[in-house]
């Protein structure tokens, strides 16, 4: 848990409550924080462990693009959620778009363009959304609501490359995927964009699982959701998030994004529709280090 992202307390959050459950679920727990190691350290410490399974509750680069799964399976090393391929596809949006693009899913258009030229000017037509290509947590999102509000002025934090995508509007929905199967569907309840203070501050957000919403939409989130855990070749635990814009019926319904490192806090949406049908959170947590184990 923690790591050097901008998602760190996010991460430390997710690792000590997930390693409470586990405790409670029966299993011998040892906290490894990531901080400023390098490779080899990082090494040391989960080779001294002598781990049957790591549960990786890092979020952001390096614990959830691939590399720290690379990482493990140099060492064989049995880990918890998706694999090299699949969380480096996750990652970056582009590339999970168009593998989502090629499996039959819906997904708004979207370019990568210089960060400074899309402080300058409009790169596509307003109403859209500036963010990075590789960050989680709705780290750095800019919402460009209408052109006579001018370029966005980007911080020097984003990256040189941005992702500009035509804006999805309607409601926030997300279904969880665990394994082979689609839990349910949340309508995610925010006064503004669904950002990280939402998402992390308790009160930021409210959740209605089951979303209120026509059965074929629920249906549809359920289908899409497992479809996307597949087209990238996701294992575990993933959540896949919606917008629907329901003047629109079926036709407004688009994926934003597939997550393959759900937060674990207690603000979060993976457990809480994992306790929806049946696993409280020590028994999610078992599932998941037993499916590590059968992965292996």
């Amino acid at each position: 848990m923690g790591g050097p992202s901008a998602e760190r307390e996010v991460s430390l959050s997710s690792g000590r409550e997930c390693a409470n459950a586990l405790r409670v679920a029966g299993f011998k727990v040892i906290e490894i924080e990531l901080g400023s190691q390098r490779g080899a350290e990082v090494i040391r410490q989960i080779a001294d462990a002598r781990a049957d399974v790591v549960f990786n509750a890092l979020h952001g680069p390096l614990g959830e693009d691939g590399s720290v799964q690379g990482l493990l399976e140099w060492m064989g090393q049995p880990y918890t959620h998706s694999g090299v391929l699949a969380s480096a596809l996750a990652m970056d949006k582009t590339r999970a778009k168009n593998a989502f693009r090629a499996a039959g899913l819906p997904v708004v258009d979207s370019i990568i363009a210089d960060r400074d030229e899309v402080r300058s000017r409009h790169v596509m037509a307003a109403p859209y959304v500036v963010k990075p290509n590789d960050e989680g947590s709705s780290v750095g999102v800019y919402i460009v609501a209408a052109e006579n509000n001018g370029p966005p002025a980007l911080s020097d934090a984003m990256p040189a490359k941005v992702m500009v995508e035509t804006y999805a509007p309607g409601r926030e929905l997300t279904t969880t995927v665990m394994g082979d199967r689609a839990l349910a569907v949340t309508e995610i309840v925010t006064e503004g964009w669904y950002d990280y203070d939402a998402k992390y501050r308790p009160g930021g957000s409210r959740h209605v699982i089951p979303a209120e919403i026509p059965a074929e939409i629920t249906a549809a989130c359920l289908d899409y959701a497992l479809r996307a855990h597949r087209a990238l070749g996701c294992r575990g635990l993933t959540r896949t998030d919606f917008r629907w814009d329901e003047s629109r019926g079926i036709d407004g319904l688009i994926i934003l994004e597939l997550n393959t490192q759900p937060g674990m806090t207690p603000t979060s949406l993976a457990p809480e529709q994992a306790a929806h049908v049946g696993f409280d959170f020590p028994a999610l947590m078992a599932w998941m280090v037993e499916d590590a184990l059968w992965q292996a």
